[in-house]
């Protein structure tokens, strides 16, 4: 049985199918129909809902996919629909976004429409005593699509909800979840989510049931069901597993806990590690990076992670926990093959830990066909120091180029020791071809592919010199091409 909060009220549920999502128990159990389904991936935001949490004696809120969120994962939590915005007493008195939609005609077909008013919902709540910059609406719909290109008065709409009443929903004074919710569980015959409160029944859990999938986010594995139609017959759950969900800094580490989210990785690594947080604005859309991990995008062994190949230059470790033991190894040796990986059957990844450059010049360069939430063709993470005039500590590594996140060894051998120049990085660069044989796709093509991997690092001694100049981007862009490159670096 799980409990959790629909709308400002209390609900407790065990019939329901392990594997159902939000989306689906709204619109067939519960009868709301605001939510809409529009990409069942996560990518259009028409199933847009806030998730809160009771922290600190007050419910904060997320903006979420449902599509691709568990029921299960609402568990202990606030779920507000585009249902519960408005005074329930009264149907005519709006939410303040819904009235800026309203006034400034920013709805056309509709379809999309709930999933932005509950986007610049939550950016209002997280922002109370302020007006939203249009930066900040713009951050706050950037995972939702108009389909209808009604973007213009939809921002208008956003910043203008500040000046409304505020609206005293029903949601916002919800009674908090009861003390010490134990361990839950949804079963139906031989499927079944369970969701462990503490490190010893998660581990207990995966010793009984060593093929069971772990789902911390879900924004991957939940696509093998709403893309490919695949049953997950056996989950457990880690987004509420005491002591995963910490990241911690000290003498030149971060240790991040395998639960921990995008969202919380932005807001703690943004003073102290802005070039990690600029890559993750990259990846996926607001509503991805509020429930995606850091540790998930290792334990998918995609070979176009935008994440392992900038942490295989600042040298990361696992700690991988079982009922047997811990053991640490090398994010290095990790990945195997192509989604293979060291982890055993009854295994976890219970952290990741990565150096916290200063000195050393770092960069990361997404290439992909949309700017923002999109799959990399490319990805090229370097890290150096320069002493005496010569190339210490190199580290390059690529994703999108081999079956796995890989480090470019040759290249790095060629820069080693040698003058810090750019017939070095240009040598360097010549070595990628001799390392890798990419594969052709849709995103694209092997030749391609082997020349933006050598433009890149070509790029990043650019920008080590302050020489980069762009001549063809739009202004728009132009602000990002340090950290990232473009499309055509």
């Amino acid at each position: 049985m799980i409990h959790f909060c629909l709308n400002g009220t209390w609900r407790s549920e065990s019939q329901v199918e392990p594997s159902m999502t939000i989306l689906r128990y709204l619109r067939t159990n519960v009868g709301q129909m605001g939510t809409k389904e529009g990409c069942a991936s996560g990518d259009c935001g028409a199933c847009t809902v806030m998730l809160g949490e009771y922290l600190d004696r007050e419910w904060r809120y997320r903006a979420i996919n449902s599509c691709i969120t568990l029921l299960a994962s609402a568990h202990g939590r606030h779920l507000v629909t585009v249902e519960g915005l408005a005074d329930q007493s009264d149907p005519h008195h709006l939410h303040p976004v819904q009235q800026a939609m309203v006034d400034v005609h920013a709805s056309q077909c509709g379809f999309c429409t709930p999933g932005f008013v509950m986007s610049l919902a939550v950016a209002g709540d997280q922002n109370p005593q302020a007006e939203l910059t249009e930066a900040q609406v713009i951050d706050a719909i950037s995972g939702n699509l108009c389909r209808c290109t009604g973007y213009r008065p939809i921002v208008d709409a956003g910043l203008l909800s500040h000046s409304y009443p505020s609206n005293q929903a029903q949601y916002q004074s919800a009674a908090p979840p009861a003390q010490g919710l134990a361990q839950a569980s949804l079963t139906k015959q031989q499927q079944f989510c369970h969701l462990p409160t503490n490190e010893q029944q998660l581990q207990d859990l995966l010793a009984q049931n060593p093929m069971a999938r772990i789902i911390a986010g879900g924004t991957d594995l939940m696509l093998e069901q709403t893309q490919n139609f695949k049953l997950l017959p056996q989950l457990v759950g880690i987004s509420q597993v005491a002591g995963l969900n910490s990241i911690s800094q000290s003498e030149g580490r971060v240790t991040v806990g395998c639960a921990v989210t995008y969202a919380q990785l932005e807001t703690q690594l943004k003073d102290s590690f802005p070039a990690f947080v600029d890559l993750l604005h990259r990846l996926g859309s607001r509503q991805i990076r509020n429930q995606a991990t850091l540790v998930g995008n290792i334990a998918n062994a995609s070979p176009i992670g935008d994440t392992p190949p900038f942490l295989l230059t600042l040298n990361a470790e696992l700690v991988l926990a079982s009922t047997q033991a811990q053991r640490r190894v090398a994010l290095a040796d990790y990945f195997v093959d192509y989604k293979q990986t060291l982890l055993q059957p009854g295994e976890y990844i219970r952290q990741v830990e990565f150096d916290l450059p200063t000195a050393d010049f770092v960069r990361a360069y997404k290439i992909s066909k949309r700017y923002e939430d999109d799959i990399s063709a490319v990805l090229l993470a370097v890290r150096w120091h320069i002493a005496d005039g010569k190339f210490s500590a190199v580290k390059i590594a690529y994703g999108g180029m081999a079956a796995i996140p890989k480090r470019a060894l040759a290249a790095e051998q060629a820069m080693l020791g040698q003058p810090a120049c750019e017939q070095t990085v240009l040598a360097a660069a010549q070595c990628v071809a001799q390392e890798f044989t990419p594969l052709s796709d849709v995103r694209a093509s092997a030749d391609y592919r082997l020349q933006v991997a050598k433009n890149c690092l070509h790029k990043a001694w650019l920008e080590s010199q302050a020489q980069a100049v762009s001549v063809w981007q739009p202004a728009a862009t132009r602000r990002t091409q340090q950290v990232f490159g473009g499309q055509n670096a």
